[in-house]
């Protein structure tokens, strides 16, 4: 594992490309662009104002910006730098900027979610899609880019509309058995979609792309109720996270519930396996769990460990029962830190990872082929960010000190980076190819290469040639 040296940049901005061969940054109202192996910039852009917020399209030949205090956005391009773009939304103003499927247009949300507008970048044209509801996720894509999905609001009541994203026509429009829709999300399959109710009322709903209805699953009433909802990555299971602290599964099929897991605070390492944050130095070499997360191989080469880390890892198997202190919330005060805020799976649906607000330094990781909980990692600190690697079952975590944790089914690792400043990771995004990795502070970052045992040289002469140019 090499790292780079440390870089400025502004808002914890930072993003891969799509296509994993460039990382562009934020340094106030400067957007730049640097090849990944080297990190030597590649392009500087200049701004009119602070940027707020960058996106890559999916094709990685541009970056839009946005800049909220002047409810403009500035599109850049890598192949032609000269070539430049400036989308003002006016007085309507600027609330959200994304990037269609196709990298073509552009959708802007105007402020109180009065419309959304579809920029062309090819001739120019300007849409207009009208009643957006004003939630923070009021529209979605598929996955294979044809289709989008739009949250509506009419005449205070629910609906959604389904637009093809080739000509922005609309191809179907129907009202939904929703009071408050908080929520929308696509099945990766593309054939049906999930809406929820808002956290007063437990109601999740499936339609399908002809606007009917296949199911509706609501499994108590008078209470708070859905906080989270997702798909597994092959679209058999719709897993809803509630505030209750409970994560249920409904299967594909008929949508009833198959599986319900529940967040206990008192765990047995007979049943599963307790991975405990220890900052104390390592007793014995027992306490040495496997690095093989980093090389997925299963032979531990203690020598190798102590060579490549300054420190061991500081994680201990915790053997017996333990008692988990959950907080408790102030009931008082709205958006309640409680329930199941997180689901997410890893790349080939074998493992499944859960949070729970109210313990907020413990993750919960799930076998979804015997649908048992099978391990839990207990941080000192509480957890900021956490991301599964997209190329295999490898797992990534940081909790606001210098270290990244990593976790695979052969063990847990705790890594200090090895910078001469103070450097405090806040948050973390993995390459889409999963051999490197971002590491965001509150005014800088770093990125991290992961040796393979095929590419060992590789990611080490990467490291070696990496940028010392900082931005001051």
């Amino acid at each position: 594992m090499n790292f780079s040296d440390l870089f400025k940049q502004s808002n914890q901005i930072c993003e891969f490309s799509p296509n994993g061969k460039y990382l562009a940054n934020v340094v106030q109202f400067r957007l730049i662009v640097r090849d990944l192996n080297s990190l030597e910039i590649l392009n500087m852009y200049t701004c009119l104002d602070t940027i707020n917020y960058i996106e890559w399209s999916r094709d990685s030949d541009f970056v839009l910006c946005c800049l909220n205090k002047r409810n403009i956005i500035q599109v850049f391009s890598l192949e032609n730098p000269d070539w430049k773009c400036k989308i003002d939304e006016g007085s309507a103003g600027l609330v959200q900027a994304n990037w269609s499927p196709d990298s073509r247009h552009i959708l802007t949300i105007s402020d109180f979610h009065l419309r959304i507008t579809v920029w062309s970048l090819m001739n120019k044209s300007v849409s207009y899609m009208k009643h957006p509801k004003n939630i923070a996720k009021c529209y979605d894509f598929t996955l294979d880019g044809k289709y989008m999905l739009l949250a509506e609001r009419r005449d205070c009541k629910d609906y959604c509309s389904i637009f093809s994203c080739d000509s922005w026509q609309l191809l179907k429009h129907f009202e939904v058995e929703t009071d408050n829709l908080e929520g929308i999300c696509w099945s990766p399959t593309g054939n049906l979609f999930a809406i929820w109710e808002s956290p007063l009322e437990y109601k999740v709903l499936v339609y399908n792309t002809d606007g009917l209805c296949m199911s509706k699953y609501q499994p108590y009433k008078w209470s708070l109720g859905v906080k989270t909802v997702d798909w597994s990555p092959n679209g058999q299971l719709l897993c809803i996270g509630s505030f209750d602290s409970k994560v249920r599964l409904l299967n594909y099929i008929t949508f009833k519930l198959i599986m319900e897991f529940e967040h206990p605070s008192k765990i047995n390492s007979k049943d599963l396996i307790i991975f405990k944050e220890n900052d104390g130095k390592m007793k014995n070499k027992k306490d040495l769990l496997s690095t093989s997360i980093l090389n997925e191989s299963n032979v531990i080469d203690e020598n190798e460990i102590f060579s490549i880390y300054s420190t061991p890892s500081k994680y201990e198997v915790y053997s017996g029962s333990l008692q988990i202190a959950a907080i408790k919330p102030d009931l008082d005060r709205p958006n309640p830190k409680m329930g199941i805020s997180s689901i997410q799976f890893s790349c080939d649906n074998r493992f499944m990872l859960t949070r729970n607000d109210s313990m907020p330094n413990i993750l919960w990781i799930w076998d979804m082929k015997k649908f048992k909980l099978t391990n839990v990692l207990i941080q000192t600190m509480a957890v900021k960010s956490v991301s599964w690697d997209p190329r295999q079952n490898r797992l990534a975590l940081c909790t606001n000190n210098n270290k990244i944790y990593m976790w695979s089914p052969q063990g847990c690792v705790s890594v200090e980076t090895p910078c001469e400043a103070t450097f405090s990771i806040l948050n973390l995004k993995w390459n889409r190819d999963g051999q490197s990795l971002v590491l965001i502070g509150k005014d800088h970052f770093c990125v991290t290469y992961l040796q393979n045992d095929t590419d060992d040289s590789k990611n080490g002469s990467d490291n070696q040639n990496s940028s010392n140019e900082n931005i001051e």
